[in-house]
């Protein structure tokens, strides 16, 4: 529920006659007489009255009164997130020649409205994605390659690996560490319908020709699976990861040979453009393609030789070989594990928001401190445009955070001076109400009597906005054989904050101005974070994570900041933050720290352990249900998250009640799991009598009594047994754990032959 605000006074009538009757000996010792019919307690009665109805009256102040607080302070509430999300369009049965779907198309998922936010070009091609993934070679199989490059007169290579070509759904994600050679292979297939056959040597030429130096848009959206992001120091730079390279066949030359006879291809390195990071942000990859006479792909390549080395996986499927009108190579660096959710071209990133053009306001009087409301709100930040037409002629008018920095209408003459120049057309936004207001002349121009506005914005959905896979599957201004999808959910939508939430942040906006400096002022902005669920949040100052032990004051400079999600569907019990949660966090917080500071944004690293307990329960108990509250009991104890009924204003320095026990934000960082404290939480269970046993076990090991934690770990429960009786023992909990382990030795790649009769 919602934090109350607290009376001013809370004495009613009562309490006021006893105070002031226990005052009369301190001014007045002469005056004795307390009776009823005494004129002077006539008179303390009277004015107790007067006092407890004001009292109430003051007690009971207006929502209206409380906004205005908010707006003297200049604390505005947050105003609506829009979601954010990507996109992929394909050319089905599109024209092949160029087509530019230009930035702002509007697309639907349902009734929820999106706008792409950046313009392509969409080809006329399909793909496919392939990788080659290392088989085991025996003895028998390297025997039948002996003889197999012995019918052709050659010695089969000294060194050399199988692999076989498995194409990769990129719904499903795209791992670069479990190809041989950490390289993904993209086929762009032409349609059928495209064939040219007046020139059988080549029946892509019409596709090619359609291809040549145009821009392919490469969407990328990392794996949801993250570690954590750093912000470095101000003028520390961190330029655009590298860790990924692209290329397209050379096609046009011959395949030479090295030294050892192996196929040596050469490719034409493709310069990728780009404004993020692709191994931690979503985003956009702009890869302009060379001119049409480049663009191609080896053939009639020798039976030895078709997939061999670097040259593309090699395709069983004859029909869809023959489709392949370039490969797009994209290769990861050996120093970085790249784990995409998806990746596909023809892409783009949408907004979820909806626009308003040239909404007619109202016409301006010429007085002092106007405001007009907008039809639609909350708007989105930096999206109010105002027009004034008057007379005069037409003027646009320009937006300022703080109307008191405005401009006078007329410029002041300072004798000696140089006339300023004065911008005065200026205007101010309450984004979350929706409210424009202008200036009342000395700060500030007034709109001029007779002067009509005209305001262009645009606002959002909210929560609405954040959409399942594929919701977005249609668009009024699609060209004709153009269909869309969103092959991941939208994200980061999130609802206008709400009064009582705005009015908790007071004391925090007046203390930090938004700014990170002490560990509290961390905690609580970062809580506000719109877009993600956060269901705890831990500060360690003078920390990072790489440095062992991650304790407060061994790095000054920088700050670790532990972000554990409300939410994980895979992992209800242990939520791990994925990339797009850490961005978010990333993207709000960074605009707020000092220069100087290093913030290091990471999840909790989890301890795996499993527990077994044996029990025995009263008399005339359920078994069933004493042994579910243990289960229940330990889970809450061991969780990295808040005890069940704590809100979020219980950790974030509530403004009129103590604050929660830490003890209740979920299991202490740096605190042992042991095994004799979770057997005095079981004992506290309704319905048990006594504990025979508690085992505790990490991982595979065998039962310890304590299990240590250390920097950001936290416990994992695995899985927890309660018997009644004797526990159980461990092994049969968890059963066998097999662990694999090998060694990578790099040997040729040789495409494994398919089975002939």
């Amino acid at each position: 529920m919602p934090l109350p605000a607290p009376p001013i006074d809370n004495r009613r009538y009562q309490d006021l006659v006893d105070e002031l009757i226990a005052r009369i000996p301190v001014h007045t010792p002469e005056w004795t007489n307390f009776n009823a019919s005494d004129p002077g307690i006539t008179l303390i009665h009277l004015f107790a009255h007067l006092t407890e109805s004001m009292l109430y009256r003051v007690n009971q102040i207006p929502e209206r009164n409380r906004l205005k607080f908010l707006q003297l302070l200049n604390i505005g509430l947050m105003p609506a997130q829009e979601a954010r999300g990507m996109v992929s369009f394909a050319n089905g049965s599109g024209t092949a020649a160029k087509l530019l779907l230009p930035s702002g198309t509007e697309l639907a998922a349902g009734s929820v409205l999106f706008r792409t936010a950046n313009a392509l070009d969409i080809l006329p091609v399909e793909t496919r994605c392939y990788m080659k993934r290392a088989i085991t070679v025996d003895a028998e199989t390297a025997d039948y390659y002996a003889m197999l490059y012995a019918s052709y007169g050659k010695p089969a290579p000294e060194g050399y690996a199988l692999y076989e070509s498995i194409e990769v759904d990129p719904l499903k994600g795209v791992d670069f560490s479990t190809a041989m050679d950490r390289t993904m292979w993209i086929a762009l297939l032409g349609r059928n319908d495209d064939k040219d056959p007046t020139t059988p040597e080549d029946v892509w030429t019409k596709v090619r020709t359609a291809l040549g130096g145009r821009t392919l848009s490469l969407g990328i959206v990392p794996g949801e699976n993250d570690d954590g992001k750093t912000l470095a120091p101000a003028g520390v730079t961190n330029p655009v990861s590298n860790s990924l390279s692209f290329a397209l066949p050379r096609g046009d030359i011959a395949i030479a040979m090295d030294a050892d006879g192996v196929p040596a291809p050469q490719y034409l390195d493709l310069a990728a453009v780009a404004d993020f990071d692709p191994m931690s942000q979503p985003g956009i990859i702009q890869l302009t393609l060379p001119v049409a006479s480049q663009i191609k792909s080896w053939s009639d390549l020798d039976p030895l030789e078709s997939g061999v080395g670097d040259l593309p996986p090699f395709i069983d499927d004859d029909a869809l070989a023959g489709r392949v009108v370039t490969w797009l190579k994209i290769s990861a660096s050996a120093s970085t594990n790249v784990r995409l959710a998806w990746m596909g071209i023809n892409a783009a990133q949408v907004r979820q928001r909806i626009e308003v053009n040239a909404e007619r306001l109202a016409e301006g009087n010429g007085e002092p401190d106007q405001q007009f409301t907008l039809s639609k709100a909350p708007v989105l930040e930096g999206s109010v445009k105002i027009i004034g037409v008057s007379t005069g002629g037409t003027r646009e008018w320009q937006e300022i955070d703080d109307i008191a920095a405005a401009d006078p209408e007329v410029a002041v003459f300072t004798p000696g001076q140089p006339m300023q120049q004065v911008f005065p057309d200026r205007f101010t936004v309450d984004h979350e109400a929706g409210l424009v207001r202008f200036g009342d002349g000395l700060t500030g121009r007034r709109p001029a009597l007779g002067e009509t506005l005209y305001a262009s914005y645009a606002y959002c959905e909210g929560r609405e906005g954040n959409v399942g896979a594929a919701a977005i599957n249609s668009g009024s201004l699609l060209p004709a054989g153009i269909s869309v999808s969103n092959p991941v959910p939208t994200w980061g939508g999130a609802d206008s904050e709400g009064v009582a939430s705005g009015e908790k942040q007071v004391r925090r906006r007046l203390q930090n101005r938004d700014r990170l400096v002490t560990q509290g002022d961390f905690v609580s902005i970062a809580w506000r974070t719109p877009g993600i669920d956060i269901g705890r949040i831990e500060v360690i100052p003078a920390s990072h994570p790489d440095v062992m032990p991650v304790t407060a004051g061994s790095v000054p400079g920088a700050v670790t900041l532990m972000a554990i999600p409300a939410f994980d569907a895979s992992f209800p019990n242990a939520p791990r933050p994925d990339r797009l949660f850490v961005s978010a966090l990333c993207n709000y917080l960074d605009p707020r720290r000092l220069v100087t500071t290093e913030l290091a944004i990471r999840g909790p690293s989890y301890v795996g352990i499993w527990v077994s307990i044996g029990i025995e329960i009263a008399g005339g108990q359920s078994a069933a249900e004493v042994v579910e509250r243990v289960r229940a009991q330990v889970k809450a104890y061991l969780s990295p998250l808040p005890r069940e009924g704590l809100s979020v204003a219980d950790f974030v320095e509530p403004l009129y009640a103590p604050e929660a026990d830490p003890a209740l934000r979920g299991w202490p960082l740096g605190r042992a799991v042991n095994a004799r404290n979770i057997l005095a939480e079981v004992a506290r269970t309704q319905g048990v009598v006594s504990v025979a046993d508690v085992l505790l076990a990490q991982g595979t090991a065998s039962a310890v009594d304590s299990v240590a934690m250390e920097g950001l770990q936290l416990p994992e429960l695995l899985g927890i047994s309660v018997t009644v009786g004797d526990p159980s023992p461990l092994d049969s909990l968890r059963g066998a754990t097999p662990v694999e382990s090998g060694t990578t030795v790099k040997r040729l790649p040789v495409p494994v032959m398919a089975e002939t009769c």
